[in-house]
């Protein structure tokens, strides 16, 4: 029988979306360590570069760091020929770009009967600008380089997709809509995507990371003052069993496992990486 392990990703080449990122370089880093070689896409070419060059003087494995914007079609198709041409065949994506913005954020929670002098500080203080912003790098952000980079792996018939969704696609948390809503349609797009290329031999699923400290959040969770937590970081911990903010690392277990071998026969699922926060009643 066919030994299946993380020893089937040696050698292959996974693009990365939002590679620069606390949680895209981390998954990287997890990639490396088994010998994959990485392609670090980032509309932040400095940040994309040095997270390669940090990758490949630490694991001895290949990585390379390119500027592309996800939500550019011509800038993704104009770095898969450079890749194709340099690096060689793509056998995995990793659709990791997105975040949430101030801008896609209400002041309120909830609107109550106390708030109806102040109806701009929730949902209709929201401007179309934002929560467009904030949508279409969620998923205008998935569903392009998906169309970009997945062709050559429906030709070869076998490939990997892994798109990076969120506990907000579960149950929207209070405040930011358009980045739940982004998020929910990642969810739905992955079983859509799944069933289409199912009998091409190619492969999508997604994970839902629960609460971990990024770039994008962390004005949300920590006082910027204090250094403490916020109300609303006070309310996530005590809503998660384990008591804990995630650490990036604690995704490269689901991460290599849904890329590689191991999980051949499992495609349209998303797994949530949270802590505990999903089965949590809140009592």
């Amino acid at each position: 029988m066919e030994e299946l392990s993380f020893k089937s990703l040696k050698d292959k080449v996974c693009v990365i979306t939002g590679g620069g990122g606390v949680l895209g370089q981390s998954m990287a880093r997890g990639l490396a360590s088994v010998g994959v070689v990485t392609v670090i896409l980032d509309i932040n070419e400095e940040a994309a570069k040095k997270v390669a060059s940090e990758i490949t003087a630490e694991f001895g494995v290949k990585s390379h760091g390119l500027k592309a914007n996800v939500l550019d079609r011509s800038s993704l198709e104009q770095v898969h020929d450079q890749i194709n041409k340099t690096i060689g065949e793509i056998h995995m994506l990793i659709n990791g770009a997105g975040g949430n913005s101030p801008l896609a954020t209400t002041k309120l929670e909830e609107i109550t009967g106390e708030d109806l002098d102040r109806l701009e500080d929730g949902f209709f203080g929201l401007e179309l600008e934002g929560f467009q912003k904030v949508f279409d790098l969620n998923f205008t952000g998935t569903l392009l380089p998906t169309l970009v980079f997945t062709k050559e792996m429906v030709l070869r018939q076998r490939g990997v997709v892994l798109n990076v969704s969120s506990m907000n696609s579960y149950k929207p948390l209070t405040k930011i809509p358009a980045y739940s809503a982004a998020k929910a349609s990642v969810n739905n797009f992955t079983e859509w995507l799944a069933v289409h290329f199912a009998k091409a031999g190619v492969r999508v699923n997604a994970i839902a990371p629960g609460f971990f400290l990024t770039n994008q959040n962390r004005f949300l969770l920590l006082d910027e003052k204090s250094g403490g937590l916020t109300s609303r970081g006070k309310k996530i911990i005590a809503n998660t069993p384990m008591g804990i903010f995630g650490e990036p690392e604690d995704l490269n277990g689901t991460v290599l496992y849904l890329l590689s071998d191991l999980s051949r026969f499992i495609t349209g699922i998303c797994i949530p990486v949270d802590g505990g926060y999903s089965a949590f009643g809140g009592v």
